[in-house]
């Protein structure tokens, strides 16, 4: 005969219910309104998502692995990024002043301007 503790049969029934609702998910939503005299105040939205990364992940839920403060290689992209385009930013600006400075004295003035007949 097997002995059973108390709790063991709650505990298991709790890592049950725990996985069955990491594989499938679970939806918690509400809204909360605050008004005064029939004139709405506030209204506070309320959605909670429990599931599993991979879960997650296969319905399209994977924001925090492009959040910088949550993933420290997205920053580092990010960084990256910033600084690709700074680079190109300066190329562009070099591009413009070799071909401002390339115009004639008299094409840059009128270049401002509307001409007159």
């Amino acid at each position: 005969m097997a002995l059973e503790l108390p709790g063991s049969h709650r505990a298991t029934g709790l890592v049950d219910v725990l996985d069955r609702v990491l594989d499938k998910g679970l939806v918690i939503a509400g809204d909360i309104k605050v008004s005064l005299a029939e004139v709405e105040l506030l209204t506070i939205r309320i959605r909670l998502l429990v599931c599993s990364l991979d879960k997650a992940q296969e319905i399209g839920l994977d924001w925090w692995r492009y959040d910088r403060d949550l993933s420290p290689g997205a920053a580092r992209t990010v960084a990256g990024e910033h600084e690709e385009l700074r680079a190109e930013i300066r190329q562009l600006q070099a591009r413009v002043e070799s071909l401002s400075a390339a115009r004639p004295p008299a094409a840059r003035a009128g270049a401002g301007g509307r001409r007159r007949r």
